[in-house]
């Protein structure tokens, strides 16, 4: 026994030594991270410059030391751009039309989703009539621009008497995503194998039961996707809140915009900064924690077709 482990350790010695040899960063690879580098300082030197700004006094801007940290850090220019800052008429900052945009945001994704996935789900996996004119139609109009049509869809909105009010711009919202979202949802579900569906007919399932109980529950990748597509479309939104909004029902976005154009005075650069970030942190906090998600919903096939 001694011997063999004598025997082992002199082959183990005796084996010839190769270092591993140091990996050497190739100069495409050094070319890559350059222009990534730049491309990144070119979006965070602006937002550090907004950030930064929204904590200073206006004594320090006038000052011109664009980017220089302020000298005494306030949360004035929040406050004021939150409660007290002038949108047209109005002097109640920017909080009414945050709690407008929460208000058009849940209906909107209710509305859209549901009937997309509903609409797309029936395409791809029943025998529809004329699904094929459908889905050229489907196409064609996602491809329109909302300037072409946005004077019949007042004249509509008007008709069913929810012009100027949030379920006006909610029903908007889902109208214009239907074509998008259903061609997504319909490319989806056609990869899920047919004999799944033909075994759920076999078993005496409806419609809808196949719909809620197979269906919906191997949606998670896709609903990530379009959750975070529509809510950063929806969020961000300025045209169709400005034109079917109404004066007591307009978005966040519609009130910075009055805010930082409308000026009685000297303009507050700080409250401008601060306004613009209080509009832009809920997409970036969404982003923020489920961003993972929307990358794994596309590797897992969500965007197909």
């Amino acid at each position: 026994m001694a011997q063999k482990t004598l025997g082992a350790e002199i082959a183990v010695r005796s084996a010839p030594y190769f270092p591993r040899q140091k990996k050497r960063i190739s100069s495409r690879s050094i070319g890559i991270i350059v222009f990534l580098s730049i491309c990144a300082l070119f979006f965070c030197i602006p937002l550090y410059v907004v950030v930064i700004t929204s904590f200073k006094t206006m004594d320090q801007i006038r000052e011109g030391a664009m980017f220089a940290l302020p000298n005494v850090w306030t949360l004035e220019a929040w406050d004021h751009a939150w409660n007290s800052a002038c949108s047209g008429i109005n002097c109640n900052g920017l909080k009414v039309g945050f709690w407008n945009s929460v208000q058009i945001l849940f209906p909107s994704l209710i509305l859209s989703i549901g009937i997309s996935m509903i609409t797309g789900y029936a395409l791809a996996l029943w025998n529809v009539r004329w699904a094929g004119g459908f889905l050229f139609l489907l196409f064609i109009c996602a491809f329109v621009p909302f300037q072409i049509i946005m004077f019949p869809l007042i004249s509509m909105t008007a008709a069913i008497k929810v012009y100027g009010n949030i379920w006006g711009v909610a029903i908007i919202h889902a109208v214009l995503a239907m074509p998008v979202l259903t061609l997504i949802f319909r490319n989806y579900y056609k990869d899920i194998p047919q004999e799944i569906m033909n075994a759920a007919v076999m078993d005496s399932g409806s419609f809808w039961k196949i719909f809620t109980e197979i269906i919906l529950p191997m949606s998670g990748n896709i609903l990530i996707v379009v959750l975070i597509m529509q809510i950063t479309s929806i969020w961000n939104d300025y045209l169709i809140g400005v034109t079917f909004g109404g004066m007591g029902s307009q978005p966040m976005t519609v009130n910075l915009a009055n805010l930082i154009t409308i000026s009685t005075g000297t303009t507050r650069y700080n409250d401008n900064m601060a306004a613009a970030l209080q509009t832009a942190i809920p997409p970036l906090v969404i982003y923020f924690f489920v961003g993972k998600l929307f990358v794994q919903g596309i590797t897992a096939g969500a965007i197909k077709g």
